[in-house]
């Protein structure tokens, strides 16, 4: 089987799954980060392993991206994701797909230089497509897409976070 026919089983599949049982489709995303020393975090997901630094002009060693790196790849690769199920599903062949992220960012509020809000300025991404299709049925997917990309929702729209402490004493050495 084709790989875009495949995938578009597997999505049609499970799309009907979770129609006809909700709950399949819902659950808690959990990821474990913990500071390792310096700025360094190890980041567990499962059976996935990441590190997290800060390059050495903010304080840390470089020994893995910044976590803006993480949360802008998290964002392009999900559109990019999106777009090749979207495409399947609507019969669309891409032959080349890129999704560049852009994101305008001031660090003095991170540094308490400033009361401005700490986060993005504003955030772009740039799709390019190679496609043997006409545009109007690219844009369909692209549209599609985005209206049911779970990353792009995330950064378009405010959250509910909360935060939750729990502060323990280190065990006495002996």
């Amino acid at each position: 089987m084709e790989r875009s026919a495949q995938i578009k089983e597997t999505f049609e599949r499970n799309a009907k799954a979770m129609t006809l049982r909700p709950a399949l489709a819902q659950g808690t995303a959990k990821t474990k980060v913990t500071l390792r020393d310096g700025l360094t975090c190890d980041v567990e997901d499962g059976n996935w392993k990441m590190i997290v630094d800060m390059s050495p002009k903010s304080g840390g060693d470089s020994r893995g991206p910044d976590p803006g790196v993480y949360g802008r790849a998290a964002l392009g690769s999900c559109l990019a994701i999106g777009y090749t199920l979207w495409a399947a599903k609507l019969g669309v062949a891409f032959t080349k797909l890129e999704v560049e992220v852009q994101a305008d960012y001031d660090s003095r509020p991170n540094h308490g230089v400033t009361d401005d809000p700490p986060g993005y300025r504003q955030v772009r991404y740039i799709v390019t497509v190679e496609s043997d299709a006409p545009e109007a049925a690219v844009m369909r997917v692209l549209d599609q897409a985005d209206a049911c990309s779970p990353l792009r929702d995330d950064f378009a729209r405010a959250l509910d976070v909360r935060r939750e402490v729990r502060v323990t004493n280190p065990e006495p050495r002996t």
